[in-house]
Order: C-alpha cells, then sequence, then structure tokens
C-alpha cells in the first residue's frame, strides 16, 4: 500500500501515488475545489467538470464528455471492442482500468482498507459503497421529480431515466434504444446474434451474465463456497453472505434520509422512508 501523507487515499502501486500527489503538488490551482495540476492544459481540461462544458460528443447516442480520451473509452460501449485482455482467463475489457481491477480477482490483492473498521476491498468503488451503506446514512442528493433520496449522484441519474424515459443506449443495426445498457446486450444477443450465450450444459438455460451463470452451476452442483465466519451456514453467493452476516452484527447499514432511523435490511429502510416521508408531508415517494 502506497498512501498520501496529506489526505487519506491509499494506492496499490507507487505509480498511482505519484499521479496522485499532483493534486496536492502541481503549480497550477483550481480556484473552486483547490486541486492542483502539473500543466496548464490538465487544469483546463479539469475546469470543464466545474463549468459543465462537454466538448466531446458521442456519435452514436449524443452523450458529451470533457475528455477526448472518455469518449474514446465511451464509444467501444457502441463498438462492443474491448482490446484489454486477462492473460489468466479468457475476459476481456473495453477499459485497461477495468482490467487492472480484474487482475486482483486472481491475485487476491485489497489495497484499499476502511479507515473505519480496517476492513479491506479489491476495488476502490467498493470501499466507496460500503462507507455509504455501513459508516454513513446521509442521502444527500434528491430526486426533482419524486423527492426521492440517493446517496450519490450516479443513483439519481439513473433513477431520473424512470421519469424521463431516456433511454441513452442504442442498437447500432436498427432503431432499438434501451434504458439500460443490459437490455441492450440482450437485445443483441436475441435480435441479432450478437455476442455470446453463456448456455449451461445440464437443462440448457441461457444466460448473458457470466456471474448468473456461475451462481446457477453452483446451485446444480450444491456447491456453497461461502461460509460464514460466526456459524456453519454456507451460501452460493458472496451477496447472499453478506446479508446473513447482518444476524451476527449490530451495525445498521441502511438509514432513513428523513430521520434518524436506521435498519439492518433495505427492505426495511424502503418500507420506513414512505411512511415517514407520508408522515412528514412529502409528496408520494
Amino acid at each position: 500500500m502506497y498512501s498520501c501523507s496529506q489526505c487519506e487515499k491509499s494506492f496499490s502501486s507507487p505509480n498511482g501515488l505519484h499521479g496522485h500527489k499532483n493534486i496536492h503538488t502541481g503549480k497550477y490551482k483550481c480556484t473552486e475545489c483547490d486541486k492542483c495540476f502539473e500543466s496548464s492544459n490538465a487544469l483546463a481540461v479539469h475546469r470543464r467538470s466545474h463549468s459543465g462544458q462537454k466538448p466531446f460528443e458521442c456519435t452514436v447516442c449524443s452523450k458529451r464528455f470533457t475528455q477526448a480520451g472518455n469518449l474514446v473509452s465511451h464509444s467501444r460501449i457502441h463498438s462492443g471492442d474491448k482490446p484489454y485482455k486477462c492473460h489468466m482467463c479468457d475476459k476481456a475489457f473495453s477499459v485497461s482500468g477495468h482490467l487492472n481491477d480484474h487482475m486482483r480477482v486472481h491475485t487476491g490483492e485489497k489495497p484499499y482498507k476502511c479507515s473505519l473498521c480496517n476492513k479491506s476491498f479489491s476495488h476502490s468503488c467498493s470501499l466507496q459503497r460500503h462507507k455509504r451503506c455501513l459508516h454513513s446514512n446521509r442521502r444527500p442528493y434528491q430526486c426533482s421529480y419524486c423527492g426521492k433520496m440517493f446517496k450519490t449522484n450516479r443513483e439519481v441519474r439513473l433513477h431520473v431515466r424512470v421519469h424521463t424515459g431516456a433511454k441513452p443506449h442504442s442498437c447500432r443495426h436498427c432503431s432499438e434504444r434501451f434504458m439500460w445498457f443490459g437490455q441492450l446486450k440482450r437485445h443483441l444477443l436475441e435480435s441479432h446474434n450478437e455476442g455470446t450465450w453463456l448456455t449451461c450444459h445440464i437443462c440448457q438455460k441461457k444466460f448473458i451474465h457470466s456471474g448468473h451463470f456461475k451462481v446457477h452451476i453452483l446451485r446444480h452442483e450444491g456447491v456453497k463456497p461461502y461460509v460464514c465466519s460466526e456459524c456453519p451456514k454456507r451460501f452460493y453467493t458472496s451477496s447472499n453472505l453478506k446479508r446473513h452476516q447482518l444476524v451476527h452484527s449490530d451495525v445498521r447499514g441502511f438509514g432513513c434520509g428523513l430521520c434518524a432511523k436506521s435498519f439492518k435490511y433495505k427492505q426495511y429502510v424502503v418500507i420506513h422512508f414512505k411512511r415517514c416521508a407520508s408522515r412528514l408531508g412529502f409528496s408520494d415517494m
């Protein structure tokens, strides 16, 4: 682990730490957020995140980006190009960073540690999700259509599609458009025979996602690889194990955004949130 001496961030390589330090030591400083950069060009690109300027537009779905590199990576969603291949398995990725993250599945490396409970994670997004779910009850982002509260701005953006009917994922073979990428992937397989179905050799059931396929095979074989450290119970998936482990924990990771109450399980806070919103006079959420 390579830790920044000026903030809590940690990195799995010295190059990652070196690149991060520019935020603190670069001679070109952003007047909006105090981040620093080594060059005026890097600062100019960064300023677009504050101004909302996105000069690079996708010719397929019209989505816009602040940097040309982000547009190039995004375009692979439409082309299906995955140039970054894992040398230990058959998986390929459209972004080099995703391959780097994937390699930790093989190495077992967990470089991201929670500063509050010392739990370690393979990916930074897993650490961030852990902190939001277990160590914070804040839901500062609100849907302007229905008032529903969310923990991240990304969750709000995805949720808003339910109200607007936006369908940003378009098929390159026909005029069909889809709200979610998974819907597009299924459409390409079913309608245009593009991609590869994952077929169970026992019951011939077909899957799109490798994760769902692997769990399905485990159920046929009766294998439950995830074992609770507190009791003898075993589970097919890590998510089922995590849910079960709440039985042994006092952690209440799901908090109401309108009051101070918190709950162990998501479905309980959903029920409570609706009642709480109604009691406080908010519109239907």
